[in-house]
């Protein structure tokens, strides 16, 4: 499955869910993109293509600035995976294609 497209996933963190818009493009094991939320639009970096799957760090600076490292599986219309977000515990999320 491609993690190319625009997504809609919701972070289940431990100040409540938190919605973001990732816009995800691969090219090998390259992924870009960018992700948005709280009224901001970030690139990711360090992006990787693994399987039907794949791992992308965000710097986010609300609440507070953070690094946000994502690891995703997709499965057809479906996205889900894991948010480490600098000392939080990881948060698990899920989203569709849009």
């Amino acid at each position: 499955m491609s993690l190319d497209g625009s997504w809609e996933i919701t972070i289940q963190t431990p100040m409540g869910p938190q919605v973001s818009i990732l816009e995800l493009a691969s090219d090998g094991t390259a992924l870009t993109g960018r992700q948005s939320g709280h009224g901001e639009t970030a690139p990711i970096y360090d992006g990787t293509v693994e399987g039907d799957g794949g791992r992308w760090r965000v710097d986010i600076s609300q609440p507070f600035p953070l690094t946000v490292a994502l690891t995703a599986t997709v499965a057809g219309d479906a996205i889900s995976g894991q948010a480490q977000a600098g000392a939080f515990p990881p948060a698990p999320f899920a989203g569709v294609r849009r």
